[in-house]
């Protein structure tokens, strides 16, 4: 059992769905080592989700850091959101880990809460265990939670412990690997004991399946099965640990992190099992220096870059590199334990610092420290947002203050994004769901007093002409001096779906001046910017015919405005469809949802294109379908809530499409209304 080479700081993730005990195992593990005094939930010193928004919710929103030291080794823990719409604040972090811890819960209904967690640390090649949290309180079997897991997990699951019960309460374990038994004991280390003689069948059985598992990868040890040779400890340690680390099974541990059972078990495991630094520095293409899981504002302390740093150690004031060549220096440097920051001369390799004054730095960037840029192996792949509101200061004095606030909100959070609508003359923040817009809007308020009045985002319709007419335009003014003289006829005709304006002019005879003929079609631009129903006119063709000009009073502005009022006549009598977005979406669900997820689209007026299995996700479905882009925008809520909080979507926009009825009144009414 060879314990990992010392020197290096190993970074633990803990991660999966929110409410299965993440943060209170980060606490138990800092209790247990002695970080902290006391665990979160005693009244003592807490160190994980201290922001007031955290607290408010009851689960984290952000990544907590942390620090601890165990039998002459240092691990930092990455404690990470469980709720997808945090989990952006993550997709920089984790594949700079080096083991991730799964945390589950044990009732197997919620099995598959853990599938997305599963499935991104898979596709980024991350080694990652299972810790099934509240043990004490379980009402199912190991066994039946692992046969409900295994569906979730690509790899499989090798449970290394068994647990032992006392009537309907787990009250210790066996270990597969080293054949011990053990008592919980609370606040104190378990106890070693006898393997009880009822369970020595079971232990056996469980060890050879675990034996079985692991020699599914490993010829060697198969053979020694199949000779009924008993393989020594050292080489079952070995084949665990390696088969880990290339992500061929996922082993499986359990406990209660509440009651410190099982965690200093995960934490012997951790030691001797947790890859080295120098394979997370492989997978982000890191050579030497400094890689970013997030930046942040911290008051005074004015821009921070939370960083792991490889190949190290990172000095205070070093000269760092950018990825765009630009050079800055690590204005100091900070251990980070919780929200509390304490200086330091120096980082050494592996370990997870603060580093003050990189303004320019962003999550996922390395800092090089070899004089060159790094650029990392595989960049974050964006987070597409999934709802939106409109924004504006309470206080029209707070417009300044706005946009700074905006611009640093959006620098620490990659999951969120900003846009000008200049069409509706909004400011758009979009994110992962309405719970991370509103978190975003709550930190703007406490953190840069900034009020905001949000509104839902405008649907972009458009008009169209039913009939083709042809319209006679005459500007006519007459002043002292110089008048205005412009005459045109028009001939508007609709166009296909998609087809945009067309201008076109068949002037005979130079009726209308060559010269004025671009001012002609800018009025005529002008005037399809709002047509008879409040909006943008398309998909129609506009061609100028004829004309008249005056040798001494014709102009491009009266031209101009001859164009303008011709096709606005015009419109008003070609008769006006209202044209809405119509987007293509494709929804993700779980196969049981599926029914309730479609049933919801259709409710919204869209049209069920096609279900299918989704790819590589056992027991998911791709949902495909047609939704108006008015109906998407609390969209995400109802999906989340039909789906156990996994549900997701992409969305794009696909055609435009008529709008009869009801809404396309209420949506014209809204037009001219705010006119």
């Amino acid at each position: 059992m060879a314990i990992q080479p010392a020197g290096s700081v190993r970074a633990l993730a803990l991660v999966g769905p929110t409410n299965s005990g993440k943060t209170t195992l980060m606490e138990a593990l800092l209790q247990v080592t002695g970080a902290v005094d006391r665990r979160a939930g005693t009244g003592g010193e807490k160190v994980g989700d201290s922001s007031p928004e955290a607290r408010a919710r009851g689960h984290s929103v952000e990544l907590n850091l942390a620090g601890f030291d165990f039998m002459g080794d240092r691990y930092t823990v990455v404690d990470c959101p469980g709720s997808l719409e945090f989990c952006a604040n993550i997709d920089a972090a984790l594949p700079a880990i080096d083991l991730a811890v799964v945390v589950a819960d044990p009732d197997p209904a919620k099995a598959a809460l853990l599938q997305p967690t599963l499935r991104e640390l898979e596709r980024l090649g991350v080694p990652h265990a299972l810790f099934v949290n509240k043990m004490d309180v379980a009402r199912s079997s190991l066994q039946d939670l692992l046969e409900a897991l295994a569906p979730v997990s690509s790899a499989p699951l090798v449970a290394r412990q068994i647990p032992t019960w006392e009537g309907e309460k787990v009250t210790g374990f066996i270990d597969l690997a080293l054949e011990r038994a053990f008592v919980y004991r609370p606040g104190e280390a378990s106890q070693q004991i006898e393997i009880p003689g009822e369970l020595m069948d079971a232990e056996a059985d469980a060890r050879f399946h675990m034996l079985e598992q692991i020699a599914d990868f490993d010829d060697d040890l198969l053979e020694q099965l199949l000779s009924d040779v008993s393989p020594s400890r050292d080489a079952v340690f070995a084949d665990l640990v390696r088969e880990m680390t290339d992500g061929l099974i996922v082993p499986v541990f359990f406990g209660s992190a509440q009651n410190g059972f099982g965690v200093r078990r995960l934490l012997k495991a951790l030691r001797h099992e947790t890859p080295s630094p120098d394979r997370a520095a492989q997978r982000l293409g890191v050579e030497n220096g400094a890689y970013v899981l997030k930046a942040a504002y911290a008051g005074q302390s004015g821009k921070l870059a939370f960083a792991r740093v490889f190949g190290g150690p990172l000095a205070d004031g070093a000269d760092l590199v950018l990825p765009t060549g630009d050079l800055c220096r690590a204005g100091g440097l900070s251990l980070v334990q919780g929200s509390a920051l304490k200086k330091i001369a120096s980082a050494p390799d592996g370990d997870i610092c603060a580093i003050g004054k990189v303004e320019a730095a962003a999550a996922g960037q390395i800092l090089s420290l070899t004089g060159k840029p790094q650029t990392v192996r595989a960049a974050m792949r964006p987070r597409r947002p999934l709802f939106a509101v409109a924004l504006a200061a309470r206080n029209r004095k707070d417009d300044v203050r706005l946009s700074g606030a905006l611009a640093k909100l959006i620098e620490e959070d990659p999951g969120l994004t900003l846009a000008h609508d200049a069409e509706a003359r909004q400011v758009l923040l979009a994110g992962q769901g309405e719970g991370h817009v509103r978190l975003a809007l709550e930190r703007m308020k406490r953190r840069f007093g900034v009020e905001i009045d949000t509104q839902q985002p405008k649907t972009p319709y458009r008009e169209t002409v039913r009939r083709s007419v042809t319209q006679r335009g005459r500007h006519k003014k007459q002043t002292g001096g110089h008048g205005q003289f412009g005459d045109v006829t028009l001939e508007i005709r609709p166009l296909p779906r998609g087809s945009g304006f067309v201008f076109q002019q068949k002037v005979v005879g130079g009726s209308v001046p060559r010269q004025w003929i671009p001012a002609v079609e800018q009025g005529v631009r002008d005037g399809l910017t709002r047509g008879p129903l409040g909006f943008p006119v398309t998909d129609l063709e506009v061609t100028l015919t004829d004309g008249s000009a005056h040798s001494v009073d014709s102009s491009e502005m009266a031209f101009r405005q001859a164009g303008r009022i011709a096709v606005e006549d015009g419109l008003r009598a070609c008769g006006s469809i209202l044209l809405e977005p119509i987007e293509k979406l494709t929804v993700y669900s779980p196969s049981p949802s599926a029914s309730n997820v479609t049933s919801a689209l259709t409710a919204r007026r869209g049209q069920i294109l096609g279900l299918t299995p989704r790819e590589d996700w056992r027991g998911w479905e791709r949902i495909e379908a047609y939704l108006p882009q008015s109906e998407r925008q609390d969209l995400i809520a109802e999906l989340r809530g039909l789906t156990q909080g996994l549900g997701a979507f992409e969305a794009d926009f696909d055609h435009m499409s008529e709008l009869t009825g009801r809404l396309a009144e209420e949506a014209s009414q809204g037009a001219r209304a705010g006119a």
